[in-house]
């Protein structure tokens, strides 16, 4: 089977980057619903094999963005990509944001999602079913470039921007009441790195290896105090419905034969250096 693969970028959800929220969503919004909707719905390849619709975010540098060459690139997209040539399916990758993502998959829209998501029992409570770990992260405060800010106790009486329904924001909300400190969410992390740089929150709260990323290559003014950082969880990629195993079982016998041929490894280094 001739594995095929489509990124779409959904424009308004690529323009709504530049937009922050104040406030956690627990429910799906029109602009989520409207964005799930955009996501395609499994189709036929032209050879007549199913085609899998896989969605995932916008930017979560290193593990999906777009690059200087308007490629839509990372982690989880040579993952998936190197995955599918070992076990020769074929899909689509919709390129959706990360709330629209989720709610593409829970609807029904899109077949599974592959988005730096890690695997927490909360998820898998509400009907998540994961693969494999592939990637082991922590989750880290991060402060602007000047802060003096050097410990959970320096956070008493500030505010803290979380990304809506990540492992950051469980982080952050499982301290504030021992630390004292107040939480805003936001929809996309470029929005969330904002309100810290213009001074509305004195940390973010972010997985470590996409933050130490966006420092190191955008030269964003922030900084990773030492000490402030979770205990490490793996990502996973996901279905929400049964009747795709085939695709997660498939996931993980790619993963576990690309880990063993040295592809994992040469492409964590390429992105990462390890």
């Amino acid at each position: 089977m001739k594995k095929s693969l489509v990124v779409l970028l959904s424009t308004a959800m690529m323009a709504s980057a530049l937009v922050g929220c104040g406030g956690s969503k627990k429910e799906t919004t029109a602009a989520e619903t409207k964005a799930a909707e955009s996501a395609q719905e499994t189709t036929a390849a032209a050879d007549g094999e199913k085609v899998w619709s896989i969605a995932t975010d916008t930017v979560f540098k290193p593990f999906e963005y777009t690059n200087e060459n308007n490629e839509f690139v990372g982690i989880d997209v040579d993952l998936l990509a190197a995955i599918a040539e070992d076990q020769g399916f074929s899909y689509e990758l919709n390129s959706l944001g990360w709330d629209a993502a989720v709610a593409a998959v829970q609807v029904g829209q899109a077949d599974a999602i592959i988005a730096g998501a890690t695997i927490k029992q909360e998820r898998i409570d509400s009907g998540w079913i994961f693969s494999d770990g592939y990637y082991d992260a922590t989750q880290t405060f991060v402060v602007g470039a000047d802060s003096d800010i050097a410990s959970f106790e320096d956070l008493k009486g500030q505010n803290v921007a979380v990304k809506n329904g990540t492992a950051g924001a469980d982080f952050a909300n499982s301290l504030k009441d021992q630390y004292g400190f107040t939480v805003s969410v936001f929809e996309d992390s470029p929005t969330m790195y904002q309100d810290v740089i213009l001074g509305n929150s004195v940390a973010c709260v972010e997985d470590t290896p996409i933050m130490a990323s966006n420092i190191k290559e955008g030269g964003l003014a922030l900084k990773i105090p030492e000490g402030m950082e979770s205990e490490g969880a793996p990502y996973g990629f996901a279905i929400m419905d049964a009747k795709n195993q085939e695709l997660l079982d498939m996931f993980n016998t790619g993963l576990a034969n690309i880990k063993a041929n040295g592809t994992y490894d040469e492409i964590l280094a390429k992105y990462l250096g390890e």
